[in-house]
């Protein structure tokens, strides 16, 4: 009997594991099948809905042309690299020696060598497919670079150092620079497989005594070096042209761009010898084919590193110390004055009209008060400050909003006069639906309606904007249109109309009203796959089989118009500050995109992020930049968006911009001629704020054409910071105005500038923003004495705070937990002086929109602060009416709609209104202790009212 305790089988039954029964093999091959299935389907399904957006948008065509693009690059580019790498193993494998040297590194390698041999062709093609698809995956996402060299036109400009267009170094050089990056990497792919392969097999030995290498590793691998040095070679060549878009800091400036003196004669000529050492190199390593020996291409390759060291970068040190240094001013004047003029070109400021102004006036106060009513319509409402007064006053529903920054547009009033007036959109908010659910955010609020607009330089008798468009429905001065807001700068998420759910249109003192979208905007979801797909983009299951869902529903997404207007135009850079208007019957947004290039020669660079931030820049309103570095920009289209149909149109603005013919070529049919802008559109289409932004930035250095003044530096300017926004740049801001050498008031752009590292004014500049003006976007400057005395923005601010009686105005309406804002710090020429007009608003306790209630206004050493600009004005100018203070307060009452009721203001109402305060205040307080919030409620109102009160008769 066999010892069953001595470590025998184990007792007891066995099991036997068989094959799966053929029902359960069935089910896992469906599984499997059906996880396939659905796992290329969630892959399809980005690709389809892509495709049924820009079908729905009527712009088919730029997704296939940048689909067909990517795919056909990363074909060539994936295949090319595959085949070189593959090819290069192959070529090692076939080169292996017969016989192994028997040594104990062969012997280790031998054991590889038998577990690979099976699956050699597998690996190998797994190898390359691996590569290939890196390689192609790369290639593809150049593909801008590739339509812009294959449909490249010419600049007609050529540059100053090669004489070569300018569209070389904008569409050519950069895709000749893809072109070698590939060859490197396949070279050095294809070296690197190559010596692994030869190792493997024993035609490299590192410790087997005697050679090191086959003639045949050592032929195969000197072609591979000499192909790698020859594409160093073509490298310097393309370096040396290079030079002109090469970036680095100079004294003049951080962002010097192209050649210096140093470059011009050390660098371009040390990039030609080595380019010719390189070639002779590479003929060395070819040679190795027959001389087999690496003796002469090792000391040819040593030679160019040598050369690289000290000609490419002891020698230029030399002549930069010992030659540019001691005359540095002279040597780079050449050089400094292409700088100049390149980048004047390729920002187009080179026409900036630059005017000397004395910052001073000699003109009686009564000829400057004249003027002040004449020269510019002074903007008292503040597009930053009065958001949360519009959102107040006309929000009308808690699911509706505006945005936190209202927009300038020009409208004309009854009589046909054209004013300055701050619109903003009642979009959708879906984070104040009184019932959040799926229906209800995606069904039933949908979208916003109408547009609320006011005068941009008055307001009513409580200090609030003074509407000229408002309420639901809308109702005012811009007759009837289309009101429904589908698509809007704060619409971010999809919605799913047309369909058998009604959805709610608006709401009035009868209740609710519904509506059905019979726009074509969207993509159908009538049938299944559709649905399928879109419950997959978004992740939500119910699109698939919700019964919200039927005959007619249709889909609405990418619906913010800086979306749009990106998508059908993926080469374009656009502009952070998208504008409603109502423009024949509809609203529109108006877009404005940008084509830039970052090889424009000599020409400095910028950075779009950076330049075009300021103190109203947030997320919602940046710039959308296809490269951020970039030293040419030009505005080149005008798009609008519709906000009902979300239909996208763009038109050509820049028709001599060879960028803009570049991509037009590229992507046929896509933009609209100029011609074809409406006159009703023409009339809201304006400057646009980025552009200006950036060429703002670049004037403060290129203001000046004199070499030697650059060099210098003494003229340098600087935008100042925001006086109530510590840390952000003082924004542009649009107004209605006349500079000295203009008869009447334009439509313009303006800003201001400090001498560098001052506070007071260095120059004053203003930009024709009017798209209908012929001058629209002459930039004209007013340049200040070096030694002027004249406040900027930041010093008219502190002046304003530390005034002893303004401070204590400010006291006393900030009594009662009231909160003042500051609004915008308008800056006018006038009559060879400077006029700083500014807003001041009242958040009073217990509401929470802001007042205007005083103006600031300050010309020279004076200033006044009052209840109306018209009274700053006469306080400034010292110029009251001869009927004196009653006219004055008569005219304040009628302006502000604060009755004053019969005789004038006292001193006795005053301090009846502020005991009044007091009391309140007391009462309040008490209220809040006892925890009565009813008691406490009416103390803050009555407490409100005195303080109005106090004001009305300060």
């Amino acid at each position: 009997m066999p010892d069953r305790g001595s470590g025998g089988p184990p007792s007891g039954p066995r099991i036997r594991v068989g094959r799966p029964s053929r029902r359960a093999r069935t089910l896992l091959l469906t599984a499997g099948v059906l996880a396939v299935l659905v796992m290329l389907f969630v892959m399809f399904a980005g690709f389809w809905t892509d495709w049924l957006w820009y079908r729905s948008v009527d712009y088919s065509s730029v997704f296939s042309k940048s689909l067909l693009t990517k795919i056909g690059m990363f074909a060539v580019f994936g295949v090319l690299m595959a085949v070189a790498v593959g090819f290069n193993i192959w070529l090692a494998h076939r080169l292996r020696p017969p016989l192994s040297a028997m040594s104990l590194e062969q012997q280790n390698l031998d054991r590889y060598r038998m577990g690979l041999a099976p699956y050699k062709k597998w690996v190998l093609l797994g190898i390359t497919a691996l590569i290939g698809l890196i390689a192609g995956a790369s290639a593809a996402g150049q593909w801008r670079t590739f339509l812009m060299w294959i449909n490249g036109v010419s600049f007609g400009e050529k540059d100053p150092q090669f004489g070569k267009d300018i569209s070389f170094y904008a569409f050519d050089l950069p895709f000749y620079r893809t072109l070698l990056s590939f060859g490197f990497a396949a070279a050095v792919l294809s070296l690197i497989a190559a010596a692994l392969v030869h190792y493997l097999y024993g035609g490299l030995r590192i410790t087997t005594p005697g050679a090191r290498a086959t003639a045949q590793a050592t032929g195969h691998l000197s072609v591979l070096l000499g192909l790698f040095v020859a594409l160093k070679a073509v490298a310097y060549w393309l370096d040396r042209y290079g030079l002109a878009v090469k970036s680095g800091e100079f004294k003049a400036t951080d962002n010097w761009t192209g050649l210096k003196y140093v470059d011009a004669n050390a660098y371009l000529p040390a990039k030609t010898i080595l380019f010719i050492i390189a070639i002779i190199c590479a003929v060395l390593f070819f040679a190795t084919l027959w001389r087999r020996t690496w003796q002469l291409p090792v000391i040819g390759f040593g030679l160019m590193v040598l050369s690289a060291i000290l000609i490419g970068g002891l020698y230029p040190a030399i002549v930069q110390k010992f030659q540019v240094q001691p005359n540095e001013q002279a040597k780079e004047t050449p050089y400094i004055k292409k700088n100049i003029e390149a980048t004047r070109d390729a920002y187009d400021i080179a026409d900036s009209q630059v005017t000397d102004y004395q910052g001073t006036s000699k003109a009686s106060n009564e000829k400057l008060r004249q003027a002040a009513d004449t020269t510019a319509s002074i903007r008292l409402l503040d597009p930053n400050v009065v958001s949360p007064t519009y959102q107040q006053k006309q929000q009308v529903r808690g699911y509706y909003q505006f945005p936190a920054t209202l927009d300038v547009d020009r409208y004309k009033d009854d009589d046909g006069n054209e004013r300055d007036t701050v619109v903003g959109l009642r979009e959708i908010n879906t984070d104040g639906i009184p019932e959040k659910n799926w229906i209800n955010e995606h069904f039933k609020y949908t979208h916003g309606y109408g547009m609320v607009a006011a005068k941009g330089t008055q307001v009513d008798k409580d200090g609030a904007p003074d509407f000229t468009e408002k309420d639901l429905p809308p109702k005012g001065e811009m007759g009837k249109y289309e009101g429904r807001i589908y698509y809007g700068e704060k619409t971010n998420q999809y919605s799913i109309v047309g369909g058998p759910q009604k959805e709610l249109d608006y709401a009035d003192d009868e209740g609710e009203k519904s509506y059905t979208y019979t726009g074509k905007s969207g993509v159908n979801l009538s049938n299944s796959f559709n649905r399928a797909a879109y419950a997959v983009k978004f992740s939500e299951p119910q699109i698939l089989y919700s019964g919200a869902i039927g005959e007619g529903s249709r889909i609405l997404y990418n619906r913010t118009p800086q979306e749009r207007v990106e998508s059908v135009a993926p080469w374009a850079t656009i502009d952070g500050d998208p504008y409603p208007a109502v423009v024949d019957g509809r609203i529109k947004w108006i877009v404005d995109a940008y084509t830039t290039s970052n090889g424009y020669p000599y020409s400095s660079r910028t950075t779009l992020g950076d330049t075009t931030a300021d103190s109203l820049t947030d997320g919602q309103r940046s710039v959308v930049a296809q490269q951020n570095q970039v030293n040419y920009i030009r505005n080149s289209v005008k798009a609008t968006v519709d906000a009902y149909t979300g239909d996208v149109e763009m038109y050509a603005w820049d028709t001599k911009d060879p960028v803009l013919k570049t991509w037009m070529k590229a992507f046929p049919d896509t933009v609209k001629p100029k011609s074809e802008i409406s006159d009703s559109l023409m009339d809201h289409l304006r400057y646009p704020q980025d552009l200006f932004k950036v060429q703002r930035e670049l004037l403060q250095t290129y203001h000046v054409t004199s070499p030697s003044q650059f060099y210098s530096g003494s003229e340098r300017w600087q935008v100042p910071d925001d006086p109530t926004h510590k840390g952000n740049s003082v924004p542009p801001y649009y107004l209605s105005m006349k500079m000295p050498d203009q008869d009447e008031q334009r439509f313009s752009l303006t800003t201001t500038f400090n001498p560098n590292k001052r506070e007071t004014l260095g120059a004053f500049m203003a930009t024709e923003a009017d798209a209908r003006s012929k001058e629209y976007g002459k930039i004209r400057i007013l340049r200040l004495p070096a030694n002027t005395t004249v406040s900027g923005p930041s010093q008219v601010q502190s002046k304003f705070n530390s005034d002893p009686e303004i401070a204590e105005s400010i006291n006393l309406l900030k009594r009662g937990d009231s909160e003042v804002e500051y609004g915008n710090l308008m800056t006018v020429p006038l009559e060879g002086g400077l006029l700083y007009v500014e807003p001041v608003y009242v958040r009073g306790a217990g509401t929470n929109y802001p007042r205007m209630r005083k103006v600031l206004v300050t010309y020279g050493e004076q200033i006044a602060f009052e209840n109306t600009l018209s009274d700053a004005l006469d306080k400034v100018f010292d110029t009251e009416s001869e009927s004196g203070d009653n006219d004055q307060d008569q005219d304040q009452d009628q302006d502000q709609g604060q009755d004053q009721g019969e005789g004038q203001p006292s001193k006795g109402n005053v301090d009846k209104a502020l005991k009044d305060a007091q009391d309140a205040y007391e009462s309040g307080q008490e209220a809040l202790e006892k925890g009565d919030w009813e008691e406490y409620g009416k103390a803050q109102k009555e407490l409100e009212d005195a303080l109005e009160e106090a004001q009305k008769n300060d």
